[in-house]
């Protein structure tokens, strides 16, 4: 890619900027409908061609050599990028390799990729003062209302228009931080996760009929683990008929982008509170709302606070096949990270309490590793490592491990499942461990 002048392109975006802003105001004028983004996109690129031409143009008034078609071709990229992506990010969200960008400070870029590679990389922005403003920008356009990213409001999550995950924040730490999270398997599938390695296939098919057959599935795991990526492969197993309600603190899932899959969707997104402290939204208030939606299944992004009892009331409550993730360090711990989440929501549950509403909410928990296989050179792996099912309560929530790894890395059935005739009636057929 031809190098290209940062500062030249902050003024092209600028000039560009401008421009459309104008041509906004003349169609409100003359009453014409407003372009749509698709539209506003090619307009740009023809602002931009313009503004290159008349650049060139001065540049030969001036006696200077314009740029040549390759260079004009990166000046174009690159002002587009600035103005619809997230600038001089874009080339790495638009590599397919790169899974997560660390960023402290615009001039501390560290780059993960799919292979287990880590890598320092170029900077993003000319001064953190630059990069706190491209946060500001991608958090006023990027989720379904501006979030404010300054002084008074040090800390940001969003969605960006890929997909990715975005967490940034100012203040707290000595540099403006940022972490990137990639979602390069947008429309994901059960066969895909079985191709990779993250599900046998005895799993993956009963994961899949665990979800027609409408049961309630959490999905735990470590940060980075592909929580998320489970969770859209299994929410691609509901039919296309059934009504879904996600709701997250940022938009990620995207649900909503596939009608092909996903016809009646409705994405919810937790709002912040504005300068003055007002206008914030729950978690918890829109998993209420949801129920009032006329939801087929409820899929929570990820449980993270007092969002749970509601979630576990909804799914006790006749909301079956509803999916969620939430953070945990094995199957087993996912219990007590619940009874605590309870205890500090409003409710304050007591743990004999929510293990009770566990007991009768969930009905599988399903978890995934994130692993780095040093002795192979670092090869990343995420890999479903256990299966547990929820049988009961006796003063704490009884479950059998229904998969498990093996001492030589194989993930089997182990104890029999109790609903294993309304699995078999969707098309599980066990393996010999449990036939």
């Amino acid at each position: 890619m031809s190098t290209v002048d940062h500062q030249l392109v902050k003024r092209f975006r600028q000039e560009a900027g401008d421009r459309i802003a104008e041509q906004r105001r003349i169609d409100q004028v003359a009453g014409a409908a407003p372009m749509t983004p698709e539209d506003e996109r090619q307009y740009a690129r023809a602002v931009i061609a313009q503004i290159l031409e008349d650049y060139a143009r001065a540049e030969i008034n001036l006696g200077r050599t314009p740029l040549d078609a390759e260079t004009e071709e990166s000046y174009a990229a690159a002002v587009h990028a600035a103005l619809f992506g997230v600038g001089r990010l874009q080339p790495l969200l638009d590599d397919p390799e790169v899974e997560n960008i660390d960023i402290n400070g615009c001039d501390r870029v560290f780059i993960g990729y799919a292979d287990g590679r880590e890598e320092q990389g170029e900077p993003v922005a000319e001064s953190d003062e630059e990069l706190i403003e491209l946060i500001q920008v991608l958090g006023a356009y990027s989720g379904l209302s501006s979030r404010p990213f300054d002084t008074a409001n040090p800390q940001l999550d969003l969605r960006l228009p890929d997909g990715s995950r975005l967490s940034a924040v100012m203040d707290v730490t000595r540099r403006p931080a940022l972490s990137i999270r990639r979602a390069r398997l947008g429309k994901v599938f059960m066969a895909d996760l079985v191709r990779n390695g993250t599900l046998t296939p005895e799993l993956g098919n009963f994961l899949a009929c665990a979800v027609r057959a409408r049961k309630n599935i959490m999905i735990a795991g470590a940060t980075n683990a592909g929580k998320t990526t489970l969770l859209r492969a299994l929410a691609n197993e509901i039919p296309p008929s059934e009504r879904l309600i996600t709701v997250e603190r940022a938009l990620e899932l995207g649900l909503d982008q596939f009608p092909d899959l996903h016809p009646n969707v409705v994405a919810f997104e937790e709002r912040l509170p504005n300068s003055e402290g007002q206008g914030t939204i729950s978690m918890a208030e829109l998993v209420r709302r949801s129920l009032r939606m006329n939801p087929s299944r409820v899929i929570v992004g990820e449980v993270l606070g007092d969002e749970i009892v509601t979630m576990l009331n909804a799914m006790s409550q006749g909301n079956d096949g509803s999916l969620s993730t939430i953070h945990a360090n094995s199957s087993s711990e996912v219990f007590n990270r619940i009874s605590t989440y309870a205890l500090q929501a409003n409710e304050r549950l007591p743990i004999e309490a929510s293990h009770m509403l566990v007991a009768g909410a969930v009905n599988f928990v399903v978890f995934v590793e994130r692993r780095n296989d040093y002795a192979s050179g670092g090869t990343l792996s995420r890999r479903v490592t256990s299966v547990r099912e929820v049988n009961g309560v006796d003063g704490r929530v009884l479950s059998s491990e229904v998969f498990i790894e093996t001492a030589d890395g194989r993930v089997v059935p182990h104890a029999p499942v109790t609903c294993l005739d309304e699995l078999a009636a969707f098309g599980y057929r066990p393996s010999g461990a449990w036939g």
